[in-house]
C-alpha cells in the first residue's frame, strides 16, 4: 500500500471506532449526543502528553481510554436531568467548551497544538494493522452488548424511560454506562488518531466532526452496527472521492442528515433490510 492509501485506511479505521462508539449512546440507547469530538480529543490529548511524558503506547491507550471515559460520564450525569433535545445542546455546548478551553491551556499547547508526538515505533503499516485491530475489536463489542441484557436494557431506556424503570430496570446506571463504554472508545481513537498524525490541534475536534459522525449513525441506521460501520466507510471516502464535499462539509453532511431522517428514516439497515424481504417475497 501507498503511503496514501495507509493514510486513508487510517483514518476510515478510526472513524468506525468514532461511529460505532456514537451508536452505542445514541443508537443503542437513545441518548443523542452531538458533541462527540469533544471526547475524542479528550482522548488524544490525554494519549499525546502520555506520549511525551513517559514514550509507552499501552499507558498512552490507557490515559486515553480512561480520559475520555471519565469525561463521558461526567456529561452523563446531565442525561440524568435532561432529554432528547436538551441533551443534544448540552452535548454541543461541551463540544464547543473543549475546544475553547484546549485552545487557552499553553500546557496543552494552546492554538499551536501538540507537536512531535513520538511514534509508536510500529511504523506506517504496523499503526495501520493496530488502528484496524481496535476497529474490529469496536465492532465485535457493539455487537455482544446489542445481542446481550445490557443491550436489551439500553434499548429498553431508549424507547421509554418509565416503562423501563417500570420493568425494574436502573435507567440512570444504564444511561452512565452507555456513556462511559461510548466515550471510552471515543478516547481510543483519539489516541490513535494521536499516534497516526503525532500532532494534534483543538480544530481537529470540532463540532463539524461531530456533525459528521451523527451523520454516519443516522445514514447507516440507528442502533445499527454493521449499517454504521459502512456508513463510516462510506463517508469517510466520500471528501477524497468529492473534494467538493471536503469544502462544505457541515453544509454537506447536515444536508444529508435531513434527507435521510425525512426519505429513510431507519437508514441504510432498513433499506437493506426491505430489499432483502422483497427479494424473500418474490
Amino acid at each position: 500500500m501507498s503511503a496514501y492509501e495507509i493514510s486513508i485506511v487510517s483514518i476510515i479505521g478510526i472513524n468506525v471506532i468514532l461511529a460505532v462508539s456514537l451508536n452505542m449512546i445514541s443508537g443503542f440507547c437513545g441518548q443523542i449526543s452531538l458533541g462527540h469530538g469533544a471526547f475524542f480529543g479528550a482522548g488524544a490529548y490525554a494519549a499525546a502528553l502520555a506520549m511525551v511524558g513517559t514514550g509507552s503506547v499501552p499507558l498512552a491507550i490507557v490515559a486515553a481510554l480512561v480520559t475520555g471515559s471519565l469525561l463521558g460520564i461526567i456529561v452523563g450525569f446531565a442525561s440524568l436531568r435532561v432529554r432528547t433535545d436538551f441533551l443534544a445542546v448540552t452535548t454541543i455546548g461541551v463540544n464547543f467548551l473543549f475546544v475553547g478551553f484546549v485552545r487557552k491551556q499553553a500546557w496543552l499547547g494552546g492554538e499551536m497544538g501538540i507537536s512531535g508526538i513520538p511514534g509508536t515505533g510500529l511504523g506506517a503499516s504496523g499503526n495501520l494493522t493496530m488502528i484496524l485491530l481496535f476497529a474490529a475489536l469496536t465492532i465485535a463489542l457493539s455487537i455482544y452488548i446489542s445481542r446481550s441484557w445490557m443491550g436489551f436494557a439500553f434499548r429498553a431506556v431508549g424507547e421509554d424511560e418509565g416503562t423501563a424503570a417500570t420493568l425494574g430496570i436502573n435507567v440512570g446506571a444504564y444511561k452512565l454506562a452507555a456513556f462511559g463504554i461510548g466515550t471510552a472508545l471515543a478516547g481510543l481513537a483519539g489516541g490513535l488518531y494521536a499516534f497516526f498524525t503525532q500532532f494534534i490541534t483543538a480544530d481537529a475536534f470540532d463540532f463539524i466532526l461531530s456533525v459528521m459522525l451523527m451523520a454516519m449513525v443516522v445514514i447507516g441506521g440507528i442502533g445499527s452496527t454493521w449499517g454504521v460501520v459502512v456508513a463510516a466507510v462510506g463517508l469517510t471516502l466520500l471528501p477524497e472521492a468529492i473534494r467538493f464535499v471536503n469544502d462544505y462539509r457541515l453544509l454537506v453532511f447536515g444536508g444529508m442528515l435531513v434527507l435521510v431522517i425525512r426519505l429513510a428514516p431507519g437508514g441504510l439497515a432498513a433499506v437493506m433490510q426491505n430489499l432483502v424481504l422483497r427479494v424473500r417475497r418474490s
